[in-house]
């Protein structure tokens, strides 16, 4: 199963994560016993995080240090044309170096510095971890701290991982961010943080809406300039804009920020105890809280009102792919009237999660992890009307009669936010109505 070593955590007194005995019991679940699966699965590569990554920040570069294998995958994931100049490339690893009979690290000097040369605009150089890469053991951490010496002024070189081998795409993601905290400074300012990646102009509404409920100071992370990173200190109230940054949140509740727990921005009532939830962690009155979020509220399910009409009685099963399945299972079911079948997810973070689980109806069946042919045979059995799922096993499951959605595309989506709940129920409203009009008399 893929799973970090901080990956699973129960809350302890202080609300710190602590290592649970056993990270997938349900016990304290009053629901059927969770399914723990530790077997072949489908996932999505984690160099996948780079195609929202790199539009996020505009000066930094993501150099994938792989095989010809992960530059068709970025690329054709992205959608780039081949005579653009995206953010992004490939530091082919040829069968030399694979076979250890040419020196790697002399050739990706060689190379960042035609790249730094080329694109002077670049300021931050991640260099990204992949399959090829960590199977000849080519030491990324060491290069970065080389490369940063060479450019010292010019460039910040950092390193994470995006090796799709055990982990699921999303966390991508979190190894990019992890790699930049270390790097924030130091301030006890008091002000929100909102992490994860969201799409421009989400963010500016979101963080409007913020202002208005009195959070005089909003910062990001990641930043929209790549070395303008955001300060962190005990004034610092963390606030996660998605649930599968495990090992950012952690590291930044070590730099001395403040987890603010609540549910996910998805749906109309996820974003508004969320916002809700940052307001109170700034002493901000209630009412303050309903003046200005209720009448968004109230347009929110006014959008979600023809959605609901095609999805509420529809039987629902959510393969683990990108994370988000656990918000999306609570939206569908409470806003949009769906049932749950089965819940699936990578991996089961409860100290992140806490406050998703608790929504959850007490009959919902979860698993963790992944053994993708007893999962289908579970799926096959019980003949739900939708699944959401990987792109490998959504074709297969359409030509086998299912109705499926692409759990990728949630992630490219601009979905959080009271103003987005309709867009978010269209994407599953959508493929229904689709064979609903396939299915001519």
């Amino acid at each position: 199963m893929a799973q970090s070593a901080a990956s699973v955590a129960v809350l302890s007194s202080d609300g710190i994560a602590a290592p649970s005995a056993n990270p997938g019991s349900a016990s304290s679940l009053e629901r059927p016993d969770l399914i723990q699966q530790n077997g072949q699965r489908e996932v999505f590569c984690g160099l996948t995080s780079i195609v929202w990554l790199h539009r996020r920040m505009p000066d930094a570069f993501f150099l994938v240090v792989g095989s010809r294998t992960c530059a068709h995958l970025v690329q054709s994931a992205a959608g780039v044309m081949i005579f653009a100049e995206p953010r992004f490339g490939t530091a082919i690893l040829g069968e030399r170096d694979l076979a250890g009979l040419a020196d790697a690290n002399e050739e990706l000097d060689r190379l960042v510095k035609d790249l730094l040369e080329r694109r002077p605009e670049i300021r931050t150089l991640f260099l990204v971890g992949s399959c090829p890469s960590e199977v000849i053991k080519l030491d990324l951490a060491k290069a970065a701290e080389r490369l940063s010496r060479q450019h010292t002024g010019r460039v910040m070189v950092l390193n994470y991982s995006g090796c799709g081998i055990e982990t699921p795409f999303t966390q991508g993601e979190d190894n990019a961010l992890l790699a930049m905290v270390p790097l924030m400074p130091r301030s006890d300012e008091d002000q929100l943080l909102l992490v994860g990646t969201l799409a421009d102009g989400v963010e500016e509404r979101l963080t409007s809406l913020f202002q208005r409920l009195g959070i005089g100071l909003v910062r990001s992370l990641p930043p929209r300039s790549s070395t303008e990173l955001p300060p962190v200190g005990k004034g610092t109230r963390m606030l996660l804009c998605q649930p599968f940054l495990s090992g950012t949140a952690r590291a930044l509740v070590d730099r001395g920020a403040q987890f603010v727990r609540s549910p996910y921005p998805l749906g109309v009532e996820g974003s508004r105890a969320w916002m809700a939830a940052a307001a109170a962690a700034f002493g901000i009155d209630p009412a303050t809280v309903a003046a200005v979020l209720d009448p968004l509220v109230e347009r929110g399910r006014r959008a979600l009102a023809p959605h609901r009409e095609v999805l509420a009685g529809k039987r629902l099963f959510l393969l683990p792919d990108s994370q988000l399945e656990l918000s999306l299972a609570r939206f569908l079911q409470q806003e949009c009237g769906m049932e749950l079948v089965e819940v699936g997810t990578p991996y089961l973070d409860r100290l992140l999660m806490a406050e998703e689980l608790a929504l959850l109806p007490p009959a919902t069946q979860l698993s963790e992890g992944q053994d993708v042919e007893r999962q289908l045979d579970r799926l096959r059995a019980a003949r739900p009307d939708l699944v959401v799922c990987g792109m490998g096993l959504a074709n297969p499951l359409e030509a086998e009669g299912f109705v499926t959605k692409w759990s990728i595309e949630l992630v490219f989506s601009p979905i959080h936010g009271i103003d987005q709940a309709g867009d978010l129920a269209e994407l599953f409203s959508r493929p229904l109505r689709r064979r609903a009009l396939l299915q001519l008399p």
